[in-house]
């Protein structure tokens, strides 16, 4: 009886659809201003889309402004109570066009994540904090008195005289390259001097550091100081003599080019954050000492909290644990996936401590103008990525004086690739094997695996054509399989050689 009296409910069959003939004359009425409604919604929309493109809160807001714009037209117009019972009907649609769920595949990455993200960091604080609690409970306070300084320490002292006398080699350098300025030798005796001091300023180190009982710390600090000033030094020598060809090539040579030898400027080459030598660097105005003195305490900070994460949780799980290669396979797994993540907050940390604040400082003091010492090298899909933006200063370093001069002199692109990961895994293997006193090639080999996995890493990339993947292999290899797994080798042949020496 009741339907029968109800002109909204009766009619034909299209009211599954709609609703009754009344409903359609009431939507029929409301269409133009909804369509008006709507052109103005696409055009605020497509302003707000193309002010923020990528912002996945648009759809959304889209949708609310529809809603929300619709009804209160439809009230300010006409404040009856007919429009809203009109407006408000359970008749009107509620589905307009098609949309996707916001975690769909072809929709995830159009999506604002920042509550996700809150989550994550929300849980991260809760399980490390457990993590620190349940450390603290089980092995106590484990950071010694002398972890800053010690006793001990006084015992590397001809460490630290190798490391004030490494100054002599860069000025060698300056003397060959006056002298042969000079006419005094000729350029083949030029080339051989420079062999022989770069050499010697890395054998002089490592000589000191196997003849000495050091610690582990101090060895690595010196021979990374080497390390640095043997780069330093071929980049010299080599743009030198690239300067002189450049200059032969014209009568007077070109102002950019001009072989001009001065001491001045590599002393300054020296100190800066670069291994790429040239006369001139860009240079900022002034110096922000209060902004260097915030940089210095954050280092302090993170440099502490590296120490307190070594000791409090690294060195007890590798105490405690057994050589990867020697132990059950599940129970080497175990170790490393436990040993992962104090490791990976110590890379990060070193990470930002030594490229970012560090490095930053240095570079404020000197007023070194160019400070792209790294890229976002955390997004890489490939290993090849990762090699190009990890470290500009070392990255610009081998392009220059290994990877093109390769190509020029007919070498293949891979050949070349393979000579600079080779010169890199040297490096790697002195920085670790000589403060260690072990030669296990460990280092050496690590790196030398990359050059394959640039291969297998581009090869997925192009194959799944997600960035998503091939960021997860990066984040898979060094941090999960890669690092954990040399720290513990070193370690344990490390505590071998010393219980065979007793």
């Amino acid at each position: 009886m009741a339907m029968s009296e109800s002109p909204e409910i009766s009619g034909s069959s299209t009211a599954t659809v709609i609703g009754t003939s009344r409903s359609e004359s009431d939507l029929n009425h409301f269409a133009p201003r909804r369509r008006a409604v709507n052109n103005a919604v696409d055009a605020r929309t497509r302003v707000v889309e193309r002010n923020n493109s990528g912002n996945g809160e648009t759809v959304d807001a889209r949708d609310r402004m529809e809603s929300a714009n619709f009804s209160r037209e439809n009230v300010n117009e006409n404040p009856t109570n007919s429009d809203t019972r009109f407006t408000y009907r359970p008749s009107v649609p509620a589905h307009w066009r098609i949309k996707e769920s916001p975690l769909s595949s072809d929709n995830i990455f159009q999506q604002s994540h920042a509550g996700l993200f809150n989550l994550c960091v929300v849980v991260l604080v809760a399980v490390n904090s457990r993590l620190i609690i349940e450390n603290l409970m089980k092995y106590g306070w484990l950071i010694r008195s002398g972890f800053w300084f010690s006793s001990r320490s006084l015992r590397d002292w001809p460490l630290f005289m190798c490391c004030l006398s490494l100054p002599i080699f860069p000025i060698a350098a300056f003397v060959v390259e006056k002298l042969l300025q000079q006419n005094q030798i000729s350029e083949r005796t030029l080339i051989l001097l420079h062999i022989l001091i770069s050499t010697l300023a890395v054998l002089y180190p490592v000589v000191v550091i196997l003849r000495c009982d050091s610690a582990f710390l101090s060895g690595i600090a010196l021979m990374l100081f080497a390390c640095i000033v043997w780069l330093k030094l071929v980049s010299y020598a080599h743009t030198n003599s690239d300067m002189r060809s450049v200059a032969k090539l014209t009568e007077k040579g070109s102002e950019g080019c001009m072989y001009n030898v001065s001491f001045r400027s590599l002393a300054y080459f020296m100190a800066a954050p670069t291994l790429c030598y040239q006369t001139s660097y860009p240079r900022t105005a002034s110096i922000r000492k209060n902004w260097v003195v915030r940089q210095f305490i954050k280092l302090i900070i993170f440099t502490g909290l590296m120490g307190f994460i070594i000791e409090q949780y690294i060195n007890p799980i590798v105490q405690n644990s057994q050589h990867p290669l020697k132990a059950n396979f599940l129970y080497a797994i175990e170790r490393i996936l436990k040993l992962s993540v104090p490791n990976t907050y110590v890379w990060l940390c070193m990470f930002y401590s030594f490229f970012h604040l560090w490095l930053n400082i240095l570079a404020e003091l000197l007023r070194f103008g160019d400070r792209e010492f790294y890229k976002d090298w955390w997004n890489a899909k490939t290993v090849e990525e990762y090699w190009r933006m990890w470290n500009m200063p070392v990255h610009k370093w081998m392009v220059r004086h290994i990877y093109l001069p390769c190509l020029r002199n007919g070498i293949p692109k891979g050949v070349a690739v393979l000579i600079a990961f080779l010169v890199s895994a040297i490096f790697h293997e002195l920085c670790i094997a000589v403060p260690c006193h072990l030669f296990k090639l460990w280092a050496f080999f690590g790196i030398m695996f990359q050059a394959p996995l640039v291969l297998i890493t581009s090869y997925l990339q192009n194959k799944f054509q997600s960035s998503m993947v091939g960021n997860m292999i990066f984040w898979f290899i060094f941090c999960i399989l890669g690092q954990p797994t040399c720290v513990l080798l070193y370690y344990h042949d490390l505590m071998n050689r010393k219980g065979s020496a007793d």
